[in-house]
């Protein structure tokens, strides 16, 4: 589908905590049904996606990919200690530092400039003082991938060309705008969903925070996509239902990542990707 004559195909991949696996498994399927996009866009955690993609956007890249989310612990990503906790009620501009997080995208992203992807890659985040969009292309991409993970209040703001920069979900969540400002007229969007069948409410304060954020995302994704009707061809991935499943337990990567390969595999298979449309399970519902 990349490089076709009527336009440039992107794929946008959304936030949603731990619930970025699943979008590991929708690009198992998306790469063996040979979809290849011209560039990727990514906010929150989906910037992680995007950016590991970008760097090999075949097969062995997404199997790479699900490796990393598979072996994946909470503590690597919220490394939160009883003096993070104590700082929350002090002067601290955060609940956990994101050295984890930093160490991790270092330690595994195959390039460290933005424009040194094999295919490219824009990631979106927030301006702090201003609330604005923020489009990142060039650059250090560890810096711009913390910037668009930079969650507020558990996250420190991170400082790039002298702005400081939060969640790109706060501004843009599943930013199909931005990809279609940079030109793209087919859009293959991968959102995350949000878990609709918690029989409780989440235990913890981050917990409810990314839940509460996965529920945003997911309002505002319907929001855009009307907004899109008609004007470009916008195919969404559809997510995961039921979920019973917090954003915030990552133990349970390779089973959303099995779940959401079958059912993307299922949805290619019955012509899904002709088809436009919002799917149900993004809209507010109970299971």
């Amino acid at each position: 589908m990349a490089n076709n004559t009527t336009g440039k195909t992107a794929f946008v991949f959304a936030g949603g905590g731990s619930f970025g696996a699943i979008q590991v498994g929708m690009l198992r399927g998306l790469v063996a049904y040979g979809l290849r996009p011209d560039f990727v866009v990514g906010s929150s955690v989906g910037a992680i996606n995007c950016a590991y993609f970008a760097g090999d956007p075949t097969a062995a890249g997404v199997a790479r990919l699900e490796n990393i989310w598979t072996g994946l612990k909470r503590r690597e990503v919220f490394p939160v200690t009883w003096g993070h906790i104590a700082g929350f009620f002090s002067h601290t501009a955060s609940l956990v530092d994101s050295d984890g997080l930093r160490q991790l995208i270092e330690r595994h992203l195959p390039y460290r400039e933005l424009d040194k992807a094999v295919i490219p890659v824009h990631i979106v985040a927030t301006e702090l003082m201003s609330g604005a969009s923020v489009l990142l292309s060039s650059g250090s991409a560890v810096d711009a991938i913390l910037a668009s993970c930079a969650i507020p209040a558990v996250f420190p703001p991170i400082l790039v060309d002298r702005r400081y920069l939060i969640d790109g979900a706060i501004a843009s969540n599943t930013p199909i705008m931005t990809a279609v400002d940079l030109g793209a007229t087919t859009l293959i969007v991968l959102p995350t969903g949000y878990a609709c069948s918690l029989e409780a409410p989440p235990a913890s304060v981050i917990a409810n925070a990314l839940h509460a954020l996965n529920m945003l995302i997911a309002h505002q994704l319907i929001r855009d996509l009307e907004k899109l009707a008609g004007r470009v061809a916008v195919m969404t991935v559809p997510p995961l239902c039921p979920l019973a499943v917090s954003p915030y337990d990552f133990s349970r990567a390779n089973e959303l990542i099995e779940r959401a390969a079958e059912k993307t595999h299922r949805w290619l298979e019955s012509g899904g990707i002709t088809r436009q449309g919002i799917p149900g399970a993004l809209r507010p519902h109970v299971d």
